[in-house]
């Protein structure tokens, strides 16, 4: 099987959330490259110092320091070509009003909830 995307970054503060994500694109073989950032703000450097390009970020909404919403703003301001990267929100939250606000972030291809599974993976793949 062909591994759809070369390097994924994971961004979400939760070290059992990151596991569980981690496992379940390995064994997909959702990616070349896993990168874990449990850190909003240590993922905005790794991008903006060109240390990762990812194909695919899958982020958290609930961060202490800097949520995913304010991620999405610094993210904005980066001087890196977004054109190929494609944001997935995956959050636990059942507030309709993180969808709402995820949805219409233009960075935002889709929403998911936690926990990730291979299901949703299947239609997420290109």
């Amino acid at each position: 099987m062909l591994i759809p995307y070369k390097t994924c970054l994971l961004i979400d503060d939760n070290y059992i959330d990151n596991f569980v994500t981690r496992r379940i694109l390995e064994s997909s073989n959702f990616a070349e490259e896993i990168i874990v950032s449990q850190s909003p703000a240590e993922a905005i450097r790794l991008l903006r110092d060109g240390d990762i390009i990812p194909d695919v970020i899958f982020l958290d909404i609930r961060m202490p320091i800097m949520s995913g919403f304010e991620f999405l703003q610094e993210y904005d301001a980066l001087p890196i070509n977004k054109n190929d990267i494609k944001i997935f929100m995956l959050s636990s939250s059942l507030d309709p009003t993180d969808m709402k606000e995820s949805l219409s972030n233009k960075y935002i291809t889709q929403f998911i909830h936690k926990p990730l599974t291979v299901k949703a993976l299947e239609e997420i793949c290109p």
